[in-house]
């Protein structure tokens, strides 16, 4: 069943949009460079943002282990909750998004709320900037940057319908037969987790068409179906983590509806051959679709991200 409902947002690749203050490995800022802001600095890091769900990161169920047991990769749990491991990405995705700790800014991109994104524990070094809540948060060394949430919540309360009613409207008609729990995630958006076997096709469509005049999107991933407002995206926190290190090049990944503005923004994206994105047969000219499926893929991504970050490196390229 087709997943993609809304619509995310838009603008040129971000690589085109850098700025001001000179980074050191991994992205920690330093004083402003007086660079002019909307221009890539000279000399400046390639930025590498991913969503991590069913993008770098897999459940045990999502995981998609096809072949032989005898040739299945082996792999890290790196997310552990209420005691049980949940999360997984291969031994060599691991070692790969190690390297490119070195040779990139790397920018974890999720809609997770911080509590969820704080209990991965990815290899590497912990990222300088971590993009969590579809944009919503901006953490820097692990610290949510007020002065970007406040611009985000503003923006929110001038252009979308309050989110408490959209929760009323969920609340009301979604039924209770398909329906195991209704969220809301920093008091920024809702979401549900159904039993996607029960769950009408139509009711999802019908959400779309109600929610898309109130300033709100709505994507289905697996189990779980988001309202999220139109102006809450990934692309932009990931224009303002390029305006403070100067990225001459921004790379992407993602699998969802959430995740189509990051890939538009980006220089270059990658999507897998699973997920929303895949399922509509989503394209745009700076993403490349593979054919990878599940953990494959996440590892497949991060070999991308390693190899354009490289190239992007090189001595003379001109940004």
């Amino acid at each position: 069943m087709s997943g993609a409902v809304g619509q995310g947002g838009t603008g040129a690749p971000v690589g085109r949009e850098g700025a001001s203050a000179p980074v050191g490995r991994n992205g920690a800022t330093g004083a402003d460079s007086g660079a002019v802001s909307g221009v890539p600095v000279p000399g400046g890091p390639v930025l590498v943002a991913s969503d991590l769900d069913r993008t770098l990161i897999y459940s045990a169920a999502a995981l998609a282990l096809t072949m032989p047991d005898a040739r299945a990769p082996r792999l890290l749990c790196v997310e552990v909750h209420e005691s049980r491991p949940l999360s997984y990405l291969t031994e060599t995705a691991a070692r790969l998004l190690t390297d490119l700790a070195d040779a990139a800014v790397f920018v974890p991109a999720t809609t997770r709320t911080r509590k969820q994104y704080q209990r991965i524990s990815l290899p590497g070094p912990q990222p300088a900037y971590a993009i969590c809540a579809n944009g919503g948060h901006l953490l820097v060394d692990g610290v949510t940057d007020r002065d970007w949430h406040a611009s985000v919540q503003a923006r929110l309360a001038e252009e979308c319908a309050p989110l408490d009613e959209v929760r009323e409207h969920l609340l009301t008609t979604a039924d209770p037969v398909w329906v195991r729990k209704h969220r809301t995630a920093e008091d920024l958006f809702a979401y549900l987790v159904v039993e996607r076997e029960l769950l009408p096709e139509e009711w999802v469509k019908e959400l779309a068409a109600w929610a898309g005049p109130r300033g709100w999107t709505v994507s289905l991933q697996g189990r779980k179906i988001y309202a999220v407002p139109k102006p809450l995206t990934k692309s932009a926190a990931l224009r303002e983590v390029a305006r403070r290190t100067g990225a001459r090049l921004t790379l992407a990944a993602g699998d969802s509806l959430l995740d189509a503005d990051l890939l538009r923004a980006a220089d270059r994206g990658w999507r897998p051959g699973h997920g929303e994105l895949a399922d509509d047969g989503w394209r745009a000219p700076n993403v490349t679709a593979l054919p990878e499926r599940g953990v494959l893929a996440g590892e497949r991504i991060v070999r991308e991200f390693l190899g354009a970050a490289r190239r992007g490196s090189a001595p003379g390229l001109v940004p």
